[in-house]
């Protein structure tokens, strides 16, 4: 049995997905987000989301963690940055944790869930809720991505940890 984390990165809100089970067969999940309050400085909203991430990840103790590999929207390119220290600062929490760490880009993870590497974020979560059979919608939709990471990740490397 393998425990995958799967963290979709945000400054305001960041998207957290558990699953477990092997490769073929999901046994268990949960979701939730940890969220972010931008009246609050920068650094202390990075401190928010390391301290919360890594008490989280050293409770479930994962065998990986899955992350959304970065990517920059031309017309945002200050987005990008700020998304790189919210990746960063989640990257040493599951270092620490002494988790498997995987980078997947976001489309890998849409055309495994959905079948379109170009599924928007409803598509997205529809699949999820399908694939796991949940009977209400996953809210916010940072959960729904990040349960795609760790589904991606569960069927994707899941026979790699204990070959």
């Amino acid at each position: 049995m393998v425990k995958v984390i799967g963290i979709d990165p945000g400054l305001a809100g960041t998207g957290i997905g558990v699953v477990q089970g092997d490769s073929r067969k999901i046994s268990a999940y949960s979701f939730g987000s940890i969220n972010t309050d931008k009246k609050d400085s920068l650094y202390s909203r990075l401190n928010l989301i390391y301290t919360q991430t890594i008490d989280f990840l050293r409770e479930q103790s994962p065998d990986i963690v899955i992350f959304e590999d970065i990517f920059s929207l031309k017309q945002y390119p200050n987005s990008a940055i700020t998304l790189g220290k919210v990746t960063g600062v989640l990257m040493l929490a599951a270092y620490k944790s002494g988790a498997t760490i995987y980078e997947i880009p976001v489309k890998e993870a849409k055309k495994l869930i959905s079948g379109s590497g170009n599924a928007d974020k409803d598509q997205v979560e529809k699949s999820v809720r399908h694939i796991l059979k949940h009977p209400q919608e996953i809210r916010p939709f940072h959960s729904s991505d990040a349960l795609a990471l760790a589904i991606t990740g569960l069927f994707r490397y899941s026979s790699q940890i204990y070959c």
